[in-house]
C-alpha cells in the first residue's frame, strides 16, 4: 500500500524512504519543490530539490541559495534515487519550471502534479501525460462551473478594449510569477508589437524569464513613462496595484484582470473589475476530469482547491479516490 511509504501530512507530503518532503508548508530538512509560487516554495528548508528554473525563482523571491552545494537541480526527465525511490521531474505546464513529480518505489509509480494545466502556453513547457498506480492532482477548478474558454479570445478582448478607447489605457492586474509573463508572451504572439508598461514589481520576474529563453518584447516600466504616453496602451501590474494609489499615474485606466476566477461574476464586480480575463494558469473542470481518464491511474487522491467535487467526479465514475485536505494552499486570485 502506499500509505506505507508516502504520507499526507496537512503540512504536505512525506515520502519516508527517503525522508524527504514534496511542497511543505514549513521548513524542512529536505524538501523537492514543484514550482515557485508561495504555496508550494519558500524559503527555510536544508536542501531543495527542483528544476533549474524553479531554483532560480526561490533564488529571486526567496533569497534561496540556487548554488549552494546541498541543493539540487534537475531537467524534465532527470532524477535522482534515495532511500529505494526514484525521483524524477516532468512538465506541469503552470509556470515556468514548474514540475510534475514522479516516484517509483516497491514496484508501484505515484505522481504528484503540483499545480498543473493542459493549455498552450508559449512561456513553459507543455504538460505531459505521466501513466502512474497513485495519480495526486491539484483541483483549483475542481467545479463544473469551471470551463475557460479559448485564451485567444480572452487576449482579442483585451486588444479590443485598447482599440475601443485609445485615449485611455488598459490596466491588466496579473501575478507576478507566470500569470503576467504569459499575457505579454499571448499578446504578442496575437501580434500586439508595442511596448508594454510594467508595474516595478514585475520587472526582475520579466527578466528572469528572459535570462531563460522567454522572449517578452519591448517591456517599459510606467516610472519611466509620461503619464500621456501610455494612452492607448496596455499597462501590466500585481492585482494588488490595480487600487493602489499607483495607478493614478496611468491615462483614465480601464480596470482588467486576467484569472480564471473572473468566470464568477461577484468576483470581479467585488474587485471593480471592467474588463474580467479568463485567463487561468490551471486546469478546468473538463481538462482535470480528462486528464485522470487519460492517466488513468488506480487511484487518485486530490488536493489543493475544490477537492469534493472532483471527488464527487471520480465517484460517480467508479475511480477510487480520496481527498487529502493539506493545508497552505489558497491561491492568490491573481495567480489562478
Amino acid at each position: 500500500m502506499t500509505g506505507h511509504w508516502l504520507e499526507p501530512h496537512p503540512h504536505g507530503l512525506y515520502v519516508r524512504p527517503a525522508d524527504l518532503w514534496i511542497d511543505p508548508a514549513r521548513p524542512v530538512d529536505r524538501a523537492v519543490v514543484t514550482h515557485g509560487h508561495a504555496d508550494h516554495a519558500r524559503s527555510g528548508h536544508g536542501a531543495v530539490f527542483a528544476t533549474p528554473e524553479t531554483l532560480a525563482i526561490m533564488a529571486l523571491r526567496y533569497g534561496v541559495d540556487a548554488e549552494a552545494s546541498h541543493n539540487a537541480a534537475f531537467a524534465y526527465g532527470e532524477g535522482f534515487e534515495r532511500g529505494g525511490v526514484r525521483f524524477s521531474f516532468h512538465p506541469a505546464g503552470h509556470v515556468l519550471g514548474s514540475a510534475q513529480i514522479a516516484m517509483e518505489h516497491g514496484g508501484e509509480r505515484v505522481v504528484v502534479t503540483g499545480d498543473y494545466k493542459r493549455r498552450h502556453d508559449p512561456t513553459c513547457a507543455p504538460f505531459e501525460v505521466v501513466p502512474c498506480d497513485i495519480f495526486i492532482t491539484e483541483a483549483t477548478f475542481g467545479l463544473p462551473v469551471f470551463r475557460h474558454p479559448a485564451t485567444g479570445d480572452e487576449i482579442a478582448k483585451l486588444i479590443a478594449a485598447v482599440r475601443a478607447e485609445p485615449d485611455r489605457s488598459v490596466l491588466v492586474g496579473a501575478y507576478a510569477l507566470g500569470k503576467a509573463q504569459r499575457v505579454i508572451a499571448e499578446l504578442r504572439a496575437a501580434g500586439w508589437d508595442a511596448p508594454i508598461y510594467i508595474h516595478g514589481a514585475l520587472e526582475r520576474m520579466c527578466a528572469l524569464y528572459r535570462d531563460h529563453g522567454i522572449d517578452l518584447g519591448d517591456l517599459r516600466l510606467v516610472a519611466d513613462t509620461a503619464r500621456d504616453a501610455m494612452a492607448g496602451q496596455i499597462v501590466v501590474a500585481p492585482p494588488s496595484a490595480l487600487g493602489d494609489r499607483w495607478s493614478r499615474r496611468l491615462p483614465d485606466p480601464v480596470t482588467a484582470m486576467a484569472s480564471g476566477w473572473m468566470r464568477v461574476r461577484q468576483r470581479a464586480r467585488a474587485r471593480m473589475v471592467e474588463l474580467p480575463l479568463i485567463i487561468s494558469d490551471h486546469a478546468d473542470w473538463d481538462e482535470l476530469t480528462a486528464t485522470i481518464a487519460e492517466v488513468n491511474p488506480r487511484e487518485s487522491w486530490i488536493t489543493h482547491g475544490s477537492e469534493d467535487g472532483l471527488l464527487r467526479w471520480c465517484e460517480l465514475h467508479q475511480r477510487k479516490a480520496r481527498a487529502l485536505h493539506l493545508v497552505g494552499r489558497d491561491q492568490e486570485e491573481g495567480e489562478a
